[in-house]
């Protein structure tokens, strides 16, 4: 199974470093030195992760062949696409790997169906799931344990207990608060 595991955002410096929007929950096993990567678009790739390292709270990656800043620009926007056996857990008993949750129906305590994972996104405070409503709109939804009360794989379903107007259509709080 592939996943995309990173985005290749700006250079960085005259060596060939680029800045990355990590996409994994384990960059330190997916994004370390000597790591072959596919790519999207396939024309940019593959490529191996020749040094990592952290700056300023951004990673920075320089991959072998490219050697200057010119060339680390000129992979911009490039998606990083690791190999994943789609049998592996993670540790960690209340733990999860980015694909097994894209997908999952997510629905309210009282079975409200909210609508679907499309995305997992790695914020530094917290992670958040976007999720697509059934009219194409998205809400996100933060992954923490006081709000997504529970994840059950074998069901394909996330069931959360969303505080007030977290889910909320705007058109009901906009009445909500008219009522007030």
């Amino acid at each position: 199974m592939q996943l995309v595991v990173a985005r290749i955002g700006r250079a960085h410096g005259v060596k060939g470093e680029v800045t990355v929007e990590v996409r994994t929950d384990e960059p330190e096993l997916r994004l370390a030195p000597g790591a072959v990567l596919a790519t999207d678009p396939a024309s940019a790739g593959p490529l191996t992760i020749e040094t990592g390292r952290v700056h300023s709270g951004r990673l920075l990656l320089r991959f072998e062949g490219v050697g200057d800043r010119n060339a680390a620009e000129a992979l911009r926007n490039t998606l990083l696409i690791a190999e994943v056996d789609p049998d592996a857990l993670p540790e960690g008993e209340d733990e999860y790997y980015d694909h097994q949750l894209i997908d999952l129906d997510v629905v309210t305590k009282d079975g409200t169906q909210v609508g679907r994972i499309t995305e997992i996104s790695h914020l530094p405070s917290q992670d958040l799931f976007v999720v697509e409503r059934p009219d194409g709109s998205e809400v996100l939804v933060p992954f923490v344990e006081e709000i997504v009360t529970d994840i059950d794989l074998r069901e394909q379903r996330a069931v959360i207990d969303p505080p007030p107007g977290l889910i909320d259509d705007r058109a009901e709080i906009a009445s909500s608060r008219d009522e007030a």
